[in-house]
Parts: structure tokens; sequence; C-alpha cells
């Protein structure tokens, strides 16, 4: 669970998770070295009362900033595509999940198995403990397979509803008469 003071994300529960913490760490090395150089750049111009007239008119040097954002943009949009990719693909699900979000709880319905479907209410304040999170903890958890492929199929019955489990790097919206997959 995330706390308030947390910086980094939460431990990956899945590979894909694990994909998508590195891709952000890929392009925010790439962002830190260009806002190091750029910055380096403005202050080095700033303070630097020499001005070159060949430097101000080269076309080298426009060449130059042209053709490397370019490069640099290819460098993190191939890894972005694949991630894309990669979290699209849904291969042979072993068990199929059907969530659908109501204005104040989910219902939840195990497709492959007959008559196997719940409410999930969030618990009141009130009645929470100091084990619970509060906000967060319900009353009939979902159960999903460990180390499995699971295709949940997302949809809500009456306003925009966001569905999310961070650790495994999963979050579709529901949309009333749409069904999303993940």
């Amino acid at each position: 669970m995330s706390t308030l003071a947390a910086l980094n994300f939460q431990n990956a529960a899945s590979p894909l998770m694990e994909q998508l913490i590195f891709f952000h760490d890929h392009s925010m090395t790439i962002l830190i070295l260009i806002i190091t150089i750029v910055s380096y750049n403005i202050i080095s111009t700033y303070t630097n009362t020499n001005i070159d007239q060949h430097m101000l008119e080269s076309q080298p040097l426009e060449l130059f900033w042209t053709i490397v954002p370019s490069f640099i943009l290819v460098f993190i949009g191939l890894p972005s595509i694949r991630l894309l990719y990669l979290l699209d693909e849904v291969y042979q699900p072993s068990i199929t999940i059907k969530t659908i979000g109501h204005q104040w709880y989910w219902s939840y319905e195990y497709s492959d198995f007959l008559n196997l479907e719940f409410d999930s209410y969030m618990i009141p304040s009130n009645e929470s403990t100091n084990s619970n999170f509060r906000l967060l903890d319900v009353d009939n958890r979902t159960v999903i397979p460990f180390n499995t492929q699971v295709r949940t199929l997302i949809s809500a019955a009456d306003v925009l509803h966001s569905w999310t489990v961070p650790a495994l790097g999963v979050k579709a919206d529901a949309v009333p008469g749409r069904l999303n997959q993940v």
C-alpha cells in the first residue's frame, strides 16, 4: 500500500508493471539529461559576454538541433509503442471477470463459472478498524489467481467510473454502454 510520503511507484506485482516502471525511469533519465544541458547552455549564455558572430548564424548548428531531438523522440517512442502493444495484448486468459461500476459499489461476475457473482461495497467509516484502509477496503474482495492471465471486462451501469489496480499496472475507465478489456 502506498503512503503519502512515497516518492516512487508501488512494488510491481506483474511483469507489465515492471516494464512500465523501467520505461518511466528510462524517459526520466533522458528528460533530466536534456534539462541539464539546456540549463547549462542558458546559464553559460547569460554569463558569457563574448558573443561569436559565426555561432549566431550557423547552419550546421541548426541542423544539429533539428536532428538530435528527432533521434531523442525515436529513442523514447519505440519503447513506448512496444509497451502499449504489450499492455493491450491478452494471451489466452485462464479466467474472465466481468466488472460493472455502479454509483456506490462494484459488481463482479466470474463468467467462467455458473452463478458466481457478488457486489462489493465500501466499508463505512464508522465500521472500519485501524487495520482497514480508509475509503479503500470493501466488504467482498475480488479474488484472482496468482501467476495467470486474467481478462477483466469493465463497464458501468450509470456514470463514468475508473477501475484501477496500481501494483498490476492496470487502469481502465468504466463507461456506460461500452465494454473495456484489460
